[in-house]
């Protein structure tokens, strides 16, 4: 699972993608082609339970990010936008500027975040539509030969995206049913992907959250986009901070909790990702699923055997095991279940899989 960090020149979408990663914003820059780095998924209920615990090691779930070429200033029906690496992405993570400065210009002149949105996502509609029309072309050929009910079924889905398109509106807002999706998951469509929108902003603006004003309503309300609001520089300062000292920062600028969180915390949810947790003196970890997979599917993302072997998940919600201070007590209270392979797997969920092989 993966997220393209993308954005016009001078957004800061490299500084950010430094942040999440640890790696060094100067070497991502001169890098060519696109970098890809983990960031560590925050979540306090990891936290605590590794504080009920005192495990040996406390691995959190991750994410990897890729920061991919700038987006083109100018727009162009001539592949302008030759970025592979961005439709093999899950999500596109788009980096919009919203800060002044006097030493970086602005590549379009102005700071007009909205229109640096709409500019990337009409380079979306763009290729996409460019794809849609080489298809149907090659479509009609075809059925003009042989009609085949399969190649017919993929034509009248193309022929409503290209409506959507040339609507000027991006695919992720139009009606498919789950067997037209997967019909469409080989284009790899860019406007058909998840949108994270960051507002990279000034540090006087910090605190609060520009992207739930009036102006950003409409954005914030289309499907498949969420959003947030970071200020980059200030983030690197905090960076450079030890524990202490970093905490202290914060709590001079009014700041309850890193936007860098914010951000990694929106970007698993738009991936659709949920965490369960095992537990135990060596370690205390989280692991990523797909909401609504079931528990023999979750167990596969431990290993393998697991999966193959298994027998019945012990399952506990996580805020009742930190209730109970124990698995033996949540066993006692009656509230540790025994669930078998088609039960749900739901966020927070504290499972111990018993599997033979």
């Amino acid at each position: 699972m993966e997220i393209g960090i993308l954005g016009l020149a001078a957004s800061g979408k490299t500084t950010l993608f430094a942040l999440l990663t640890g790696q060094d914003a100067a070497a991502v820059a001169v890098a060519r082609g696109a970098t890809s780095g983990i960031a560590k998924v925050p979540d306090e209920r990891l936290d605590r339970l590794s504080a009920l615990f005192h495990p040996k090691k406390h691995t959190p779930a991750t994410i990897q990010y890729v920061d991919v070429p700038g987006i083109p200033a100018e727009h162009g029906r001539d592949g302008s936008l030759n970025i592979p690496e961005l439709r093999t992405m899950d999500v596109l993570m788009v980096v919009l500027r919203a800060f002044q400065s006097d030493v970086v210009p602005h590549p379009l002149t102005t700071v007009d975040p909205q229109r640096d949105l709409d500019h990337i996502e009409e380079e979306f509609l763009l290729q996409d539509l460019m794809v849609v029309e080489k298809r149907l072309e090659r479509l009609a050929k075809d059925l003009a030969k042989r009609k085949v009910p399969e190649l017919e079924a993929e034509r009248d889905v193309l022929q409503r995206c290209q409506a959507i398109l040339e609507d000027s509106r991006p695919l992720r807002s139009g009606e498919f049913s789950e067997s037209e999706l997967k019909r469409l998951r080989g284009f790899t469509f860019l406007s058909l992907k998840p949108l994270l929108v960051i507002l990279n902003v000034d540090e006087n603006d910090v605190g609060g959250d520009p992207l739930a004003g009036d102006d950003w309503a409409e954005v914030m309300a289309r499907p498949n986009v969420a959003g947030t609001s970071v200020c980059a520089t200030l983030e690197s300062e905090i960076d450079q901070l030890d524990g202490d000292d970093a905490t202290a920062f914060m709590e001079d600028l009014g700041l309850t909790d890193r936007a860098l969180d914010r951000v990694i915390q929106k970007s698993y949810r738009l991936l659709g990702l949920i965490s369960f947790f095992t537990v135990g003196e060596d370690e205390c970890r989280a692991w990523s699923v797909r909401r609504g997979t079931p528990a023999v599917e979750a167990a596969g993302a431990i290993h393998s055997d697991i999966q193959r072997g298994f027998i019945r998940a012990e399952v506990v919600a996580h805020d009742e095991l930190l209730a109970q201070g124990s698995l033996a007590n949540c066993r006692q209270a009656g509230s540790l279940r025994l669930e078998g392979k088609t039960y749900t797997v739901a966020d927070g969920d504290v499972i111990h899989f018993r599997f033979n092989v």
